[in-house]
Order: C-alpha cells, then sequence, then structure tokens
C-alpha cells in the first residue's frame, strides 16, 4: 500500500487529538491523503485501549471502524495464543517433536487473533475474503515480526475443501447479515460452521471456533453433536465477550468447562451438578440452625449471612451455580438471584466480595432502621419485583458512595434488602 511520507506525519501529529477537529481545521493538499489520515487517528485511538501492543507499533495500518468494532480485544486474543499453545503440546505429546506445526485463520478480519496465535505454530496462513482487509494484512504482518504469516484473498469455504492437513484451524464467523445487521445463530453466521464440522475436522485435529457471547452454550455444544472438548466464556471488566469452542475428532460426552474473567479462573466437567437448579438450590443446609432473626424456617442458618458473593459475568453465563456452591462452601440465597453468603471470608471466589452489614424486609421499620444515615448508596436487583430506579426512589438514595445495596428473594420468599461493603 502507498502512503506518502507527508500524510504518516500528518497522522503521527495528529492522533491524539480529537478527529472531529482535525478534520474541521485540516488543509487539504501537500500530498496529504485526508480521508485515509482521519481514518488511521480514530483507528489509532481506537487501537490504544483496545490493543495497546499494536497502537505502540509505528506504521500499522488500521481498518474502516466496523472491522475495529468486531476484531478480538488484546487480552481474548492473547488468551486464545497461551490456549493454542496448550491445546498444541498436549496434540505432539506423543508426536514426533521434528514435526512442523501450522495455523489456518479461515475468517482472518482485521487479523488481531490470527497475530497473536500464528507466534505459537511454525508456519501461519490468514484467509479473507475482502481485499482491503488483505492489503492491510500484507502490510500489517511484517511489522509484527509475523515473516512466516501467508496471506490468501479467497472464500473461506473454497480454500478448506482444497487445503492439506493443518495442525489447527480457527475461525471467527461474521455474525452480520448482508444488510449489516447482526446475527446470533451459528446457521446464520459466515461461513457456517456447523455445516462445515465433518469437513475442518477432516482437515485438523484441533479446531477452534469463536462465537457470540449472546448463544446458549448448552445448545451450542448439543449442536456439534460431541464433537466439543472443550468450552471456554472469556470476559473482561466482567463484560462477557466471546465464547471459545474447541472441537476434536474423538466424541466428548462432558466438555471441560473454563470461565475466566481477567485472572480469575474456574473450571469444571460440564456434567458436574446437572441435578442443580436455578442457584443449586437442592444443596442447601437443612442441618436444623437457627433461621435469620424474623423469618419463616429456612435452609441459611443466621450465622451465614456474613458475607456476600456476587459470581462475575463468565460464571453467570456458565450457570454453574452448584459448582460454586460446592467448590466455595458458599450458600445460594434463592432460587433465581444467583447470590450466595457464607459465614466465613472466602479466598479467590470468582466474582466480587462483601461484607453484610444488615439485612432487612421491605417492611418500612426495618428498612429505616438498616439504611440509617445513608445517604448514597450502589444499587442492584436479583430476582427482585423492583427495578433499579424504582428501588432507589423508594429508598430515596442517591447513586454513588462506598455502600452496596444487593435487592433479592430468598428461597421462603421474601424480598430483602442487604446493605454491604465491598471487600
Amino acid at each position: 500500500m502507498e502512503i506518502s511520507e507527508s500524510t504518516w506525519a500528518f497522522i503521527a501529529k495528529h492522533r491524539c487529538e480529537d478527529v472531529r477537529d482535525v478534520a474541521l481545521h485540516a488543509k487539504r493538499g501537500d500530498g496529504i491523503d485526508l480521508s485515509f489520515a482521519l481514518e488511521q487517528i480514530a483507528g489509532w485511538q481506537r487501537a490504544s485501549v483496545k490493543l495497546p501492543d499494536w497502537a505502540a507499533c509505528d506504521g500499522l495500518i488500521f481498518p474502516p471502524q466496523v472491522p475495529m468494532e468486531q476484531c478480538s480485544s488484546q487480552f481474548t486474543a492473547q488468551y486464545k495464543a497461551r490456549l493454542a499453545q496448550h491445546l498444541l503440546e498436549n496434540q505432539l505429546a506423543d508426536a514426533d517433536a521434528s514435526d512442523s506445526t501450522s495455523l489456518v485463520d479461515l475468517t482472518g478480519g482485521f487479523g488481531v487473533d490470527f497475530s497473536y496465535m500464528a507466534r505459537v505454530f511454525d508456519h501461519a496462513t490468514y484467509v479473507e475474503r475482502q481485499s482491503n482487509l488483505c492489503d492491510i494484512a500484507r502490510h500489517n504482518f511484517p511489522l509484527l515480526a509475523l515473516a512466516h504469516a501467508e496471506v490468501i484473498n479467497d472464500d473461506s469455504t473454497a480454500v478448506l475443501r482444497h487445503l492439506a492437513p493443518v495442525s489447527m484451524i480457527f475461525l471467527d464467523p461474521a455474525r452480520r447479515d448482508d444488510h449489516g445487521s447482526r446475527t446470533y445463530a451459528i446457521a446464520d453466521c459466515t461461513p457456517d460452521v456447523l455445516a462445515l464440522q465433518d469437513l475442518l475436522l477432516v482437515k485438523a485435529p484441533l479446531v477452534m471456533v469463536k462465537l457470540s457471547p449472546m448463544l446458549d452454550w448448552h445448545k451450542t455444544v448439543n449442536d456439534f453433536a460431541g464433537a466439543v472438548h472443550e468450552v471456554h466464556i472469556i470476559s473482561t471488566g466482567n463484560e462477557c465477550k466471546e465464547l471459545l469452542l474447541v472441537m476434536e475428532r474423538e466424541r466428548c460426552a462432558a466438555p471441560r468447562v473454563v470461565c475466566v474473567n481477567d485472572e480469575q479462573i474456574l473450571e469444571y466437567e460440564a456434567n458436574h451438578g446437572s441435578t442443580e437448579d436455578a442457584d443449586g438450590i437442592a444443596h442447601a443446609s437443612s442441618d436444623g440452625e437457627e433461621p435469620l432473626a424474623g423469618t419463616r424456617t429456612g435452609a441459611i442458618g443466621a450465622d451465614r449471612w456474613q458475607y456476600l458473593y456476587e459470581p462475575n459475568a463468565s460464571i453467570m453465563k456458565a450457570g454453574c451455580f452448584a459448582v460454586i456452591s460446592q467448590r466455595f462452601d458458599v450458600h445460594p440465597i434463592g432460587p433465581n438471584s444467583h447470590l450466595f453468603v457464607s459465614a466465613k471470608p472466602v479466598d479467590g471466589f470468582p466474582g466480587r466480595s462483601f461484607a453484610i452489614e444488615s439485612i432487612a424486609t421491605m417492611n418500612k421499620r426495618e428498612l429505616k432502621q438498616a439504611l440509617a444515615g445513608l445517604t448514597h448508596a450502589n444499587i442492584a436487583v436479583r430476582n427482585f419485583p423492583l427495578s433499579v430506579t424504582q428501588l432507589r426512589n423508594k429508598l430515596k438514595l442517591k447513586d454513588g458512595g462506598h455502600t452496596y445495596l444487593f435487592a433479592t428473594t430468598d428461597a421462603q420468599g421474601r424480598h430483602l434488602v442487604l446493605r454491604t461493603q465491598k471487600q
């Protein structure tokens, strides 16, 4: 791609400025491709947040807004690279160490995932049907020290049909239709991985597929009829970003599930706790301990209402609440509350933890006593008849401060408000 030195200099000079102001005040001419420069300034600014390694690499070209929005973040791309390395090591454990390894990314896009995973393999091939993205990839990969990367501008299905066997295939099916509208069902994405499943596994013993976090992962695993060996639910900043499936040739009855939220990681087998209800209530204690004061008979003893735990976004997506209850010895407050309590602090809980200061029902006197002196609070509702706004108005509290209120419904059907401090 031919870009003038004056254009690069203009981009470097203005890349930290507001793009609209630059567009308004920039003087045209002097060999500057202004539209390209503005696109690059906007792309660099997005990358500085989403892809800091790329933003720090001079000379990279960034694509238009939509590919930038769709591309992986640095965190999720690095996670895929570590996963690919782990899968490859397991695959080659009994193989000849001198055998070369190869990756084919059939849906290259902007190339972020490819750029990190490619470093794990001896050979790496990027396939993309949009020629402009291929041009950008050819420009960027040498700057990213990916001299072993090959770029192919072609349809992914056509390439797959003529592909020689490789170590691993990666796909991130396009989740937009021809009109630019979002799609979520696997069969509506391009390419249709379900239809290509058998061919993919003929061409590679390992297939990694990135899917929308909106999908029901249980149904998705069932749709692949035993090919899925691992399910990775990836979140960062407590926001669920991706659903990753790892497929292999042998059939698998119970895939391994890995829930990731930044540094928090929880692993379990998918059939673990299969008899649980929405919160693992079947595992609640009935040991006859004294219930919480002022309540009807309940399963959670009064001494256990000392600490509150809120699972992170990946745990919530996985729905593995019985696993959480058993592994961390915490107790679900009630069906569909997705909140847990314990008598003692729990180290390493995959989510947020809070110390409980007081608990009240919606009785006015109890609320007044429990919320005494409070003017501000961060409010969350779970399985509760009022919205956050409705509850905030009812309690006459402003947003913010150091106090966290959780409003929920317990196993006895009581509406509770728990006043807590973050641990």
